[in-house]
């Protein structure tokens, strides 16, 4: 099975984000990876709802949108109003995560986790059956542009372990610093969804890096 590529718009063009979602559209991207940021959670702001709607309207494409906030699930009926298919927080966030996980799936979305690079693969053991997706970040969240953290390659395969010993139904995603180098050795490990942004948005031909990605 091919993977599921979905790409971040945090790394687009704004100036110009029209055209970056035509390519999407183009493409043979999946989803389109949507961060959101609230300067708290994580050390910078990204953009909000208002522009997020105008982003909705452009692409046909699932929306894959990742909660880098405080409670986010004050802002499940924003999500679900972007017509979003999944809704995505940080374990790190919510201390009441089973709840959470709940309220999105009650909200018509696929409920989905995200932990940090520190974060242990094991704490997800009595959530792994309840969520659509778990995402792991290969790099420190808040910025684009950075160096895959290595470490995460034996996440994954930690992660497909108690997957496959739970029976979970659970979709492996990944982003930071996925190229197609990178790419390439998460699916090795195990790796359902990649999320890209500077490398496919900075590439001479991002339609054909899309493609790329999707043949890994």
């Amino acid at each position: 099975m091919k993977p599921i590529i979905s790409p971040s718009i945090l790394s687009a063009d704004f100036a110009h984000l029209s055209d970056d979602m035509e390519m999407i559209n183009r493409s043979q991207a999946d989803w389109v990876h949507i961060d959101i940021m609230d300067g708290v959670f994580v050390p910078n702001i990204s953009f909000g709802f208002p522009v997020l709607k105008y982003v909705a309207a452009l692409t046909d494409k699932p929306l894959d949108v990742h909660l880098m906030i405080v409670q986010p699930e004050k802002f499940i009926p924003e999500v679900k109003a972007l017509g979003a298919h999944v809704m995505n927080v940080h374990y790190e966030a919510c201390p009441h995560l089973h709840r959470v996980i709940q309220q999105i799936r009650e909200a018509g979305m696929q409920p989905a986790v995200t932990i940090n690079p520190a974060t242990p693969v094991a704490l997800l053991q009595d959530i792994i059956k309840d969520v659509y997706m778990v995402l792991i970040m290969s790099v420190n969240p808040g910025f684009g542009g950075q160096q895959f953290i290595e470490h995460s390659l034996e996440k994954v395969r930690e992660l497909r372990a108690l997957i496959d010993r739970t029976g979970s139904k659970a979709l492996i995603q990944v982003d930071g610093g996925v190229n197609l180098t990178t790419g390439a050795q998460l699916i090795e490990a195990g790796a359902d969804v990649l999320v890209a942004g500077n490398a496919i948005f900075k590439a001479a031909d991002p339609e054909t890096e899309i493609e790329q990605m999707k043949d890994l």
